[in-house]
């Protein structure tokens, strides 16, 4: 089943952005910026785990170490790394919930970023309360000079629920970035989804924070997921 989902509003933009975000303190940015420095020592020598004898570069989420990234992947920079927070989620049927999730954003030098996310429930005591979502696959980015907007972002996603996404979008500014789906591809086992759009940027204090809308049974263009997260690798 192909479900193509190519023109969605345009008036459901959300904005990454910690401006409205409750409890913080004006004047608290250099407090932020502090925290993130402090956070830094620790996770520059930090990487992701490999495996010896294979006979090409490893992939590497830390920038400081392994190949370089690719040039045309400059646009994604600010991404790299691995991730680990808190978001909201929206379930269509069992409601509003809490989770947790960690976000690992790698590269081997090649034209792309291989992307791997996982989430799991934490139940009303801030405890672990099962696994959420799960999701694997690549950003690449086409630089064609053809292209009107410049530089196009695609996002290749396979999701455990038995779904393939191909996202379309480009960046903002340098550290944001929005994507919306193309196509989105259902197996005879997998959950029946809607397309989505989703916005990623980097906020105050080095945090990663997205937003995800998709679209419902009724057409509508509704809040799915959220999430800030802190650096861990990078």
């Amino acid at each position: 089943m192909v479900r193509p989902v190519r023109h969605l509003p345009t008036d459901h933009r959300r904005v990454v952005s910690d401006a409205d975000e409750p409890g913080r303190v004006k004047g608290s940015g250099n407090e932020a910026v502090s925290a993130a420095a402090e956070r830094a020592e620790t996770t520059r020598s930090r990487n992701i785990p490999s495996l010896p004898d294979l006979p090409m570069p490893d992939d590497t989420a830390n920038l400081r170490e392994g190949p370089d990234l690719d040039s045309a992947l400059l646009a994604l920079l600010p991404m790299v790394g691995v991730w680990r927070g808190e978001g909201e989620g929206n379930h269509p049927q069992n409601g509003d919930y809490r989770f947790g999730q960690q976000i690992v954003v790698s590269h081997d030098g090649g034209p792309y970023l291989n992307w791997e996310a996982r989430s799991w429930v934490i139940g009303e005591d801030g405890s672990y309360s099962g696994p959420d979502l799960r999701e694997s696959g690549f950003w690449r980015v086409n630089g064609d000079p053809t292209v009107a907007d410049g530089e196009v972002l695609e996002l290749l996603l396979t999701h455990s629920s038995g779904v393939v996404e191909l996202f379309y979008g480009r960046a903002l500014t340098q550290s944001s970035w929005e994507l919306a789906t193309d196509v989105v591809i259902r197996s005879q086992s997998g959950a029946v989804v809607g397309g989505a759009k989703r916005l990623y940027g980097i906020v105050e204090g080095g945090d990663l924070a997205y937003v995800e809308e998709r679209v419902d049974a009724d057409g509508a263009l509704e809040p799915r997921l959220s999430a800030r997260l802190q650096r861990y690798v990078g």
